[in-house]
């Protein structure tokens, strides 16, 4: 990898800034998943363990950024890491002379937890003062926020510059997102295989294109189909479509064309007269949907379609649902193209599943823990396989 990682630094008697994702969702002062914590553990237990301090630091929710606002506060986090027998606690704020005497008197082995960083504006702005304060609180960096990577935020790529190169690294957590991606995109074991859904194509444009060329089919279901179906002329009904992007979705699938790369659309759908967990459901004969219905999942032909391809494939990429997974009428779909990339796993596939919604759905499926890689970083994935530079990293390799 072009930056280095926690076996390059020297970290005895060193004060490391920890840059990580506890962004966690708290009702009534607890936390009610603990899993982006858990992500980051053995980052912060190698450090540790190495001989060095910490100044665990991150954002958490959508704060005003004018100061400390209670229900956005970093306590609980900081109580929970405790209890996992952890020496932290919780600053008194986020820079100053005060954070910055907490975090000279740390010594080795011990953490202190910042409060949200989005309490200052300074954060989010990525402004150079607030930048420049908080890379005085340590004396090496760590970056092992990945869900966090595609934003230019002070503590993700504006206080880097701060530190020696040498005195900086990417976590496991980090490293371990990045190598799955690059697995994906600089050297897949052919045939690779894509497979795209979510609600909007528009959302989706430069995944797509960064795949053409790179990958033997695309499989495109989920809302975001029908404005390309809608290019090549297929009847819709009332589905979901973005009128402006139909001319464009066009030139996608020309372009695809050009480029060796199959794309492949519904064969059929489920469809429905309205978006309602009690709507009667059908399955439509082909590609066409009646005027008065709206495509709601994919249809068991496309399944076998799509399943075919899933299992000629090396290696695979699945970012966003087949249909309106969270209804259990519309959820057919999603759950058995989630399935087949467990059983394409078992079969010594490379499967890596990036995105917030087709996580939920290997979730609802049961077979998370059966994939190669699921990322935890839904906009840093995809901003990622889209080919657009990631702030946090780019900072980290320079």
């Amino acid at each position: 990898m072009p930056f280095r990682t926690l076996h390059d630094l020297d970290l005895r008697d060193r004060r490391v800034f920890l840059r990580a994702d506890l962004n966690v969702p708290i009702k009534e002062g607890t936390i009610k998943d603990a899993t982006r914590i858990r992500e980051t553990l053995p980052t912060l237990r190698h450090l540790l363990e190495k001989g060095a301090s910490v100044v665990l630091a991150s954002h958490l929710g959508r704060p005003g950024g004018t100061g400390f606002e209670a229900d956005f506060s970093l306590g609980p986090v900081a109580e929970w890491v405790r209890a996992q027998g952890f020496h932290a606690r919780l600053a008194g704020g986020i820079v100053g002379e005060g954070v910055e005497a907490e975090a000279r008197a740390l010594a080795p082995g011990q953490v202190l937890v910042l409060e949200n960083l989005r309490f200052d504006k300074g954060e989010t702005k990525n402004r150079p003062e607030f930048a420049e304060a908080l890379a005085r609180l340590a004396d090496t960096y760590v970056n092992d926020a990945f869900g966090a990577a595609h934003r230019a935020h002070a503590s993700v790529s504006g206080m880097v510059a701060h530190f020696p190169p040498e005195r900086t690294a990417a976590g496991f957590l980090m490293e371990k997102e990045l190598k799955a991606l690059a697995r994906v995109l600089a050297h897949p074991e052919p045939p690779l295989v894509a497979v795209f859904g979510g609600a909007k194509v528009s959302d989706k444009m430069d995944l797509i294109r960064h795949f053409l060329g790179r990958a033997e089919a695309i499989l495109i279901g989920g809302a975001m189909s029908f404005t390309l179906l809608k290019a090549r002329g297929v009847a819709i009904g009332r589905s979901l479509c973005e009128e402006d992007k139909v001319a464009l979705a066009g030139e996608i699938l020309t372009e695809a064309e050009g480029r060796g790369t199959r794309i492949l659309l519904p064969l059929d759908h489920v469809v429905a007269d309205r978006l309602d967990a009690d709507a009667e459901c059908a399955i439509t004969q082909d590609q066409d949907i009646p005027e008065d219905r709206m495509g709601l999942d994919i249809g068991p032909e496309t399944v076998a379609a799509f399943s075919q391809e899933v299992r000629s494939a090396r290696t695979l990429v699945w970012n966003g649902p087949m249909g309106v997974f969270e209804m259990d009428s519309f959820s057919a779909g999603t759950l058995s193209i989630a399935e087949e990339m467990a059983a394409a796993a078992n079969r010594g596939a490379f499967v890596l599943v990036g995105g917030g919604d087709s996580v939920a759905a290997a979730n609802k499926a049961g077979i998370a823990d059966k994939l190669s890689h699921v990322s935890t970083g839904g906009g840093a994935s995809l901003e990622f396989l889209s080919g657009l530079e990631l702030p946090g990293v780019a900072a980290l390799e320079r």
